[in-house]
């Protein structure tokens, strides 16, 4: 038994923020936020938008295109840095938001590699036979939880959403994958309070706990490492070597992360979907809005063997191969 892709979408925001006004409310300008990520722009969403109404309208949309109807979801997946709340689970409200009525449902919570997770998680309920059509979606809004005084932090994330619906194919799919993680590297991106730990207070409020805080130099070390790593293992546990890979799309967190780790992989970079200047880190739906526009737009085509590799925080990262079916 195989399992695969069979539908895919994506949805994004309309409001597009450019480094231009970011220079207007941060001490930085287009040329730092350019030479140091990559970014030109990103997406915000309206304040009264959650994750979910993201991930929802990509689901439907992916649903659609996989030529089925919201009762065929027999499971829900979400990956997301940026829920709706601690609990229930976004997948849940997901579920509720697409009438996805005969759904399991459930979240992933592995930062930046969630879709990854999320697919991995996905594809073991297929071959096993338990459940047939699983969506999985990987929904931000970072907007909402990233301190726009930082002026590290604030030009890198964006929101955005992107689902996939798995299910049992003939030819092709997902041909293996790996997942990891290293909790001692914890500290080095996080969202430190609201949780049981350091639970909200005045305080947490005051000193501006409740955003994204990163160590960049670690964070990016530890990226290109295991970029590259991901890469090779996924590679080499299908029996391929990385001349048999049409296209990697990376988690699109900063350009020289995945410049760096090319160098590395000595791998073309015209063989790399890349998207963050347009959309910049968008955490868990980076890599499936990226595959959504690569398959869209015509790049990637039936029988194309693309690696997706994901990192983030937690620490954690993992790799799938498919073997494109679409």
């Amino acid at each position: 038994m195989r399992a695969g892709i069979i539908g895919i979408s994506s949805f994004l925001p309309d409001k597009v923020i450019s480094n231009a006004e970011l220079e207007r409310i941060v001490d930085t300008t287009n040329e730092w936020i350019i030479e140091r990520t990559g970014i030109l722009s990103r997406r915000k969403a309206d304040v009264h938008i959650s994750s979910s109404d993201l991930g929802a309208e990509a689901a439907k949309l992916a649903i659609r295109d996989a030529n089925l109807e919201p009762e065929d979801i027999d499971m829900i997946i979400s990956a997301s840095s940026s829920p709706d709340c601690t609990f229930p689970a976004t997948a849940c409200i997901i579920q509720d938001k697409i009438k996805a009525k005969n759904a399991a449902a459930f979240d992933i919570q592995a930062a930046c590699t969630g879709f990854v997770y999320g697919l991995t998680t996905a594809v073991q309920y297929v071959m096993t036979g338990q459940y047939k059509n699983i969506l999985v979606v990987g929904s931000e809004v970072l907007s909402k939880v990233t301190d726009w005084q930082d002026r590290n932090t604030c030009v890198l994330f964006g929101d955005g959403a992107g689902a996939v619906v798995v299910s049992q194919v003939e030819t092709g799919g997902v041909i293996s994958s790996i997942l990891g993680a290293d909790g001692s590297g914890a500290n080095l991106l996080e969202l430190p309070a609201g949780g049981t730990r350091e639970p909200a207070s005045f305080e947490t409020v005051e000193n501006r706990r409740h955003f994204i805080k990163m160590n960049g130099n670690e964070v990016f070390k530890f990226a290109v490492k295991v970029f590259e790593d991901c890469t090779r293992k996924v590679v080499k546990k299908a029996d391929l070597t990385l001349s048999d890979i049409d296209y990697i799309i990376p988690h699109q967190a900063n350009v020289r992360i995945i410049d760096a780790a090319l160098k590395r992989l000595k791998f073309q970079r015209e063989r790399v979907i890349i998207n963050l200047d347009k959309y910049g880190n968008m955490s868990s739906a980076s890599i499936p809005v990226a595959l959504h526009e690569a398959f869209h737009t015509g790049r990637i085509k039936k029988g194309h063997k693309v690696v997706l590799v994901g990192f983030g925080a937690g620490l954690t990262w993992g790799a799938a191969l498919i073997d494109w079916n679409l």
